[in-house]
């Protein structure tokens, strides 16, 4: 089988549109929830809003039909206090959770090598 992606079609194709945003968002904050490191981060977290906000959010980021308005990623986890490894766990929480929806690994590493590089602005490090 042949593992390579039709780059003309965006990763929000390629893993299946919104439905599978959906599906991801939903397995990814129940791994998210479920560790007992990055759980506290959400105690006081309206989980409905956030699902909807990082719905668009993925869409966008993945090439979809939508329009991010949310504030830029440094000043929306500023508060967070995120750890280099807090981001690195919720990186492989999302990398599960597209393995589970069943995208493929190649596209998986795809999008990963998209999340790298926003690191810094997630933990606030310097750029």
């Amino acid at each position: 089988m042949d593992n390579t992606r039709d780059t003309t079609a965006s990763l929000y194709e390629t893993i299946g549109g919104a439905p599978a945003v959906s599906t991801v968002v939903d397995l990814f904050y129940d791994k998210v929830l479920a560790d007992e490191t990055l759980a506290p981060h959400f105690r006081d977290t309206d989980l409905v809003a956030l699902k909807a906000h990082q719905r668009t959010f993925i869409t966008v980021a993945l090439g979809g039909p939508a329009a991010y308005k949310g504030r830029p990623l440094r000043e929306a986890h500023a508060q967070l206090s995120l750890k280099g490894e807090d981001f690195d766990r919720v990186v492989t929480h999302l990398a599960g959770s597209l393995a589970e929806a069943g995208v493929p690994e190649s596209t998986i590493a795809e999008i990963a090598g998209h999340l790298v590089p926003l690191k810094p602005e997630v933990t606030g490090a310097p750029r």
